[in-house]
């Protein structure tokens, strides 16, 4: 079996369809991810993207009664220890920290993705899970405008989940170079505003530099400018989550990007904490 580790989230570790355990830093242990864009589709293409062959597009049907026994199956393993039998997991982390929605692409893409969330609501239940397992749905937000994806929120917040709301630049130049997507900051305010009203809601924010190992200075006060606009529309966040490069990207652009410094990333979110938000950084 393969070592479980932060620097490899194959989506077949598990030789599953839908599901996947990963060691998030994140989550600060193990994830079970579950992937709804299996063919690699995705409306935005990240330049930092660990997925290979990634493509534009919507994910292929989803299978609901596969992905429910898979789920099923491997939390099963992982109550049991089974899992940790077959994986090496220190001892400090065999224990399961969140049900993340992630996988290869927007999973709100997805037209199943409200059943979705319903039905993991219904497997944990069934299982007894602990509560203190989170449920996480990270997003780009571009599908909040929609009636389902706006269902499914609502049943997300109300099994106690959260969203992690991907903000990597806050400047339309900024986000074409990054997201490759033309996206105007008031766009992403309305879609954050409409995430927020619907399920608690977390700026989940990638940090690293093009070509050298530093920050654009005048994209980073765009940055911290718009935590102070979001404050200003009364927009709530439960807090922000910076992270660097950790596994190397997929992209063509993967030559230009460098990591940052831990120290760098630390400072970074000291001046976020100074906004008065709540920071969570991983490196």
């Amino acid at each position: 079996m393969p070592e479980l580790t932060t620097t490899d989230h194959r989506r077949d570790s598990a030789n599953l369809q839908y599901v996947y355990p990963v060691m998030s830093r994140r989550a600060g242990g193990l994830s079970i991810g579950i992937n709804l864009n299996t063919n690699n589709a995705c409306n935005w293409r990240c330049v930092y993207c660990q997925v290979p062959g990634l493509v534009r597009g919507r994910p292929q049907p989803v299978n609901r009664v596969l992905l429910r026994d898979e789920l099923t199956g491997l939390l099963r393993d992982c109550l049991d220890g089974s899992f940790f039998e077959r994986y090496p997991v220190e001892p400090a982390q065999r224990v399961i920290r969140d049900i993340a929605l992630s996988g290869n692409g927007e999973p709100t893409l997805a037209p199943e993705f409200a059943a979705v969330i319903t039905d993991i609501g219904q497997v944990t239940a069934a299982l007894g899970l602990p509560a203190s397992v989170r449920r996480v749905l990270i997003t780009n937000g571009s599908g909040v405008g929609r009636t389902a994806v706006r269902h499914g929120l609502s049943e997300l917040a109300r099994q106690g989940g959260d969203v992690w709301f991907k903000l990597d630049s806050a400047t339309p130049q900024g986000i074409r170079r990054i997201n490759q997507v033309h996206l105007t900051v008031d766009t992403l305010l309305r879609r954050l505003d409409g995430v927020t009203r619907l399920c608690g809601t977390y700026l989940q924010t990638c940090l690293f530099g093009f070509d050298d190992d530093r920050v654009n200075e005048a994209e980073w006060q765009a940055y911290l400018d718009f935590l102070d606009e979001l404050r200003h529309r009364d927009i709530p966040l439960k807090g922000v989550l910076l992270y660097g490069l950790a596994r190397p990207s997929q992209q063509p652009e993967a030559i230009h990007l460098r990591r940052l410094s831990p120290p760098l990333i630390e400072s970074l979110a000291d001046a976020v904490r100074a906004r008065g938000y709540t920071v969570s950084a991983a490196w």
